[in-house]
């Protein structure tokens, strides 16, 4: 599934990394403890070198009403990191001869649109065409209600199509639950079978499954989102996402299944190479992710409030991933953090004091900002003792008051320091700085 950020930019830099020195992991357990005591991030996280696992941490809850903690052992919906597995396992039934990459998928979905020209390779590289059922407006009306395998293809085929199959790329988790619906009549074993006796028995991934009712007793963590305080999210049912977005894991299995998928443990080198070619930025189940000079394969994920990144390093053999259950913090911002960690490069711990600032100082802020650099305008307006910004055609946002004049989203990673005399605003984020001026 998705996970959408305001503003949102991919972190990329271009420097030089050494790796040789051993993690800092007493900083780097002050930089989860200090985001754990303000509120900022409950999640788990693990690195490995070689196989062997060199750093884990997890903070925060499980379940924050029961007061249940999380652990190494904690497991999170992964989200879109379902679609690796799913790429596996298509690749492995080829490797069977089930199926092959440019077969067409009429003879499964006869009556999605175009399905006489679109192949199971267009459907692992996003090629389809196929329009992605979460942009349904009412998606979320129904998204936490069972659906059976007829329904969510009828759903699949009542989105349409939005371009020809193979004219460009588009993600869409459409492709994916066709996918697992394939996989699922090929081998007449469900989803949950076929991950079972493929990857997670082979590799004793104990902490893996396809995901069902959160039941936070098993020491399944539930999602969350934060207003003042931690809020339960809804659930979306399982049965609707599949194999696109409906595994559960922790990093720990993460890295283990990482390792063994890039060192030719689970499929053929020829699959794997098959997986890594990119095409318009996306492999089958993978993307690349470049970190300083370096390069990783892997994927992010997103559900519900749920929110997940593994990458691996093939030149360092370094695995890396990220499970969140609740973030109120720049969710870019942390596997950076850890990353710098990993590559002996400097991070800084957060400093979340709080700034006062007078209810009727805010007005010197209010007002509508537009910007030559960027095509959108930011609208200030305050709530009480508090200022919310909102992009065009996004959600608003409230605003923390950081020093004088300035204000940050710390969700997104944005600062904004305004000048009121001058009527400007200046918005930093990546490393980025736009001008916006008070129209």
């Amino acid at each position: 599934m998705n996970t959408k950020h305001f503003l949102f930019l991919a972190y990329l830099f271009f420097s030089t990394l050494v790796f040789g020195q051993e993690i800092d992991t007493k900083k780097l357990d002050l930089y989860f403890s200090t985001l754990a005591q303000n509120n900022k991030f409950m999640g788990s996280v693990a690195v490995s070198q070689a196989g062997k696992v060199i750093y884990t941490n997890s903070i925060g809850f499980s379940d924050v009403e029961k007061q249940i903690k999380a652990t190494e052992t904690s497991t999170y919906r992964i989200g879109s990191i379902s679609k690796t597995f799913t790429a596996v396992l298509i690749l492995k039934a080829i490797e069977d001869r089930k199926i092959t990459l440019d077969q067409p998928i009429r003879k499964y979905f006869p009556h999605i649109q175009n399905a006489d020209q679109i192949t199971i390779l267009q459907l692992l590289q996003h090629r389809s065409g196929i329009a992605d059922f979460t942009e349904l407006d009412n998606y979320t009306d129904w998204n936490t209600q069972a659906k059976s395998e007829s329904e969510m293809v009828s759903l699949i085929a009542k989105v349409g199509s939005d371009f020809m199959p193979d004219s460009q790329t588009s993600y869409s988790n459409s492709n994916y639950v066709l996918l697992s619906f394939i996989l699922e009549n090929i081998y007449q074993a469900s989803y949950s079978e076929l991950l079972s006796k493929y990857i997670t028995l082979p590799l004793s991934l104990k902490n893996t499954y396809l995901g069902h009712k959160i039941n936070t007793a098993n020491n399944e963590a539930k999602s969350y989102t934060f207003d003042k305080n931690w809020i339960a999210a809804p659930e979306t049912d399982i049965s609707i996402p599949l194999g696109s977005g409906g595994i559960v894991s922790n990093p720990t299995d993460l890295v283990t299944f990482s390792n063994a998928l890039f060192q030719g443990k689970i499929i053929k080198k020829e699959s794997l190479d098959l997986m890594k070619t990119m095409k318009d930025n996306y492999g089958l189940g993978l993307m690349v992710t470049p970190f300083y000079d370096k390069i990783s394969y892997g994927h992010r994920g997103g559900i519900d409030k749920f929110t997940s990144v593994f990458s691996y390093f093939p030149k360092e053999n370094i695995s890396f991933a990220l499970t969140s259950n609740g973030s109120n913090y720049n969710s870019n911002e942390i596997p950076i953090t850890v990353l710098n960690a990993v590559f002996n490069q400097s991070f800084e711990i957060p400093n979340f004091s709080t700034y006062q600032v007078d209810s009727s100082m805010l007005d010197q802020y209010v007002g509508v900002y537009s910007s030559n650099q960027v095509p959108i305008k930011l609208t200030i307006t305050k709530s009480g003792h508090t200022l919310i910004v909102q992009a065009t055609g996004q959600a608003a946002n409230e605003l923390e008051p950081s020093e004088k004049d300035t204000f940050k989203l710390e969700k997104a990673g944005i600062v904004l320091s305004f000048d009121p005399q001058e009527k400007t605003m200046v918005l930093k984020q990546g490393g980025g700085e736009f001008t916006f001026t008070k129209e």
